[in-house]
């Protein structure tokens, strides 16, 4: 089987089978996020104890790419610390934007993702997730889009520095 295979069968299988999905009660941080283009939308609620992530659950409906994105990203993040955590976001996003990250071993599943990068349109499908997750985490209570304009698009950039502790 090919590694294209492979990867293809992981996503499918987290489409069909969603890890972690449902509401998380009692839950201390929570964000909703919203791919317009696709139609993606997405409730994550968190339970943090200091700066692990406990628990995570994620609901919401979506295309096999952004409801398997979320999956993954679930199973990934659950039990890290927020540095972690922060550090499989910069290793994802690179993943998913540039054509030549390398998936290493450190990302185990979610380097199934790594073919989305193909279809720069699904990029934000499966990227929704992550920057739903940075919301929950930094508790700002807004929703998070895909879309935005170019100065919501610099503020976005803004949160997301601040959201990885990045000056």
């Amino acid at each position: 089987m090919e590694l294209k295979d492979l990867y293809r069968d992981v996503i499918l299988d987290h489409n069909r089978h969603p890890r972690n999905f449902g509401r998380l009660d009692p839950a201390n941080a929570s964000a909703v996020g919203h791919n317009p283009l696709c139609g993606d939308r997405l409730a994550l609620s968190l339970r943090l104890n200091g700066e692990r992530l406990e628990d995570i659950r994620f609901e919401g409906k979506g295309c096999a790419i952004s409801t398997a994105s979320a999956s993954l990203m679930s199973e990934a993040v659950k039990g890290k610390d927020r540095g972690a955590i922060r550090r499989l976001f910069e290793q994802v996003h690179a993943l998913l934007t540039r054509q030549d990250a390398v998936a290493g071993s450190e990302l185990g599943k979610l380097a199934a993702l790594s073919g989305v990068r193909e279809y720069p349109a699904r990029v934000k499908c499966a990227s929704l997730c992550w920057h739903t997750l940075n919301a929950a985490l930094e508790h700002s209570g807004d929703t998070v889009s895909t879309e935005t304009t170019e100065s919501a698009a610099d503020a976005m950039d803004a949160h997301r520095l601040r959201v990885l502790g990045e000056p």
